[in-house]
């Protein structure tokens, strides 16, 4: 009969952790409910101590076999899994760039696939991709670096997600929200943020914006250079060409750096510095030539610390050092932040957009920005990670190297 269910359409899911403290449980019924599905707890046994996971397997079912695959889509974004013995499905790529209609897109967090009768872990994990198999690897790739003949999962079968879940001992970042305002509660925070980079094993990467050099906080980051604290710097042609600018003439958009007034004629500034670096040939070259003795930049070269310039349609020059290849920066900053413990993202929109779409859920991504909505809309495009610290960047730099580099 018309508008019966089809008896086939449902699924029974997995999903564990700290599902009940998280809501995480709470928010998977109601995407069944508001996806239109129903569902029905088979097993739930909670953690019996704070270090304890819980586990709880529902059946989901829906009034078509279309509708449960939309709904089972949205719950593997949450960690569901559907619980079976099925091996990982993969069909050909018949095409460069191109992958089967059924693709499965990849989340930020730690993904599985079942493979030859064992769980394997998949590489490279980052949003947006595709999970290409080869041989008993697998490996997340973005569209475009799909070749014909790749082997490309589809489908949910054989697929297992692994949220990122806080344990309840944990309170690195419960500190932090997106409502820090006071110089009181910022004071802590980068208290908190130094511990985490004193302690930290991995990697510390900076993305940064020009705002940085704007308000004053160079000297601040370059103490941290100095300091070893600094492992890469992601950021674009403005932020070089502003600290360079700094560096050379005092200034930063033509605004002496230390009175905080216009200088006479300073528009031109900026212009004059890619122009000393480009007669340079570069700014290792202007490093090496001394014609640029300080600064953020400098500070880079001089204690060998990776750096990649994203270009961007406003550019003035750029610089030689520069990426203008949009493809040829996102492959920069990706091999950049293998083996990143932390990102520290200073008032840039579109580079912490950028480079969060980019890093896995494990990631420690701290944003401090003026604008509390740039770390919502971090939020809203994926990286759930992201905490946020609402201040002056300026400030925030001052009061962290302070805390490091006692």
């Amino acid at each position: 009969m018309k508008g019966m269910p089809d008896s086939n359409a449902e699924a029974l899911v997995q999903i564990e952790g700290h599902i009940v403290d998280s809501d995480l449980l709470r928010d998977v019924f109601d995407l069944i409910i508001g996806s239109g599905g129903r569902f029905e707890i088979r097993d739930f046994v909670i953690g019996r101590t704070n270090t304890e996971v819980s586990l709880a397997r529902v059946r989901v079912s829906a009034p078509s076999k279309e509708r449960l695959a939309l709904i089972l889509n949205v719950l593997s974004e949450r960690g569901c899994f559907v619980v079976s013995e099925s091996a990982v499905r993969t069909k050909s790529s018949t095409k460069d760039r191109t992958v089967p209609d059924d693709f499965y897109s990849t989340t930020n967090y730690r993904t599985e696939i079942r493979l030859n009768g064992t769980w394997i872990e998949v590489g490279n994990q980052r949003m947006d991709g595709v999970i290409v198999v080869d041989g008993g690897k697998a490996v997340v790739k973005k569209l475009r670096e799909v070749c014909r003949g790749d082997r490309v999962v589809c489908g949910l079968d054989g697929i297992r997600v692994h949220p990122e879940f806080k344990d309840r001992e944990r309170d690195e970042f419960a500190f932090m929200s997106n409502e820090v305002s006071s110089e009181k509660r910022v004071s802590i925070a980068v208290e908190k943020v130094a511990e985490q980079i004193r302690n930290r094993k991995g990697r510390l990467l900076v993305v940064a914006g020009p705002v940085v050099i704007h308000t004053g906080a160079v000297d601040s980051l370059c103490r941290m250079i100095r300091g070893g604290y600094i492992d890469g710097l992601l950021t674009g042609n403005a932020l070089a060409v502003h600290d360079i600018e700094n560096a050379l003439f005092g200034t930063s958009l033509g605004i002496d750096t230390s009175a905080g007034t216009p200088v006479d004629q300073g528009h031109r500034n900026h212009m004059r510095a890619i122009n000393a670096v480009n007669k340079a040939g570069g700014i290792k070259k202007a490093v090496r030539k001394k014609i640029l003795k300080s600064g953020i930049m400098y500070e880079c070269v001089k204690h060998n610390i990776p750096f990649v310039l994203a270009g961007s349609l406003r550019d003035d020059g750029p610089l030689p050092e520069t990426v203008t290849d949009m493809n040829t920066a996102q492959a920069a900053y990706a091999q950049q932040i293998k083996g990143a413990e932390i990102v520290l993202m200073l008032s840039t929109m579109l580079h912490s957009i950028a480079t969060g779409n980019m890093l896995p859920a494990w990631v420690k991504t701290i944003c401090v920005d003026i604008n509390p909505s740039v770390v919502t809309k971090l939020s809203d495009r994926g990286s759930s990670q992201t905490v946020g610290i609402v201040t002056d960047v300026g400030l925030f730099l001052h009061l962290l190297a302070n805390r490091l580099c006692r």
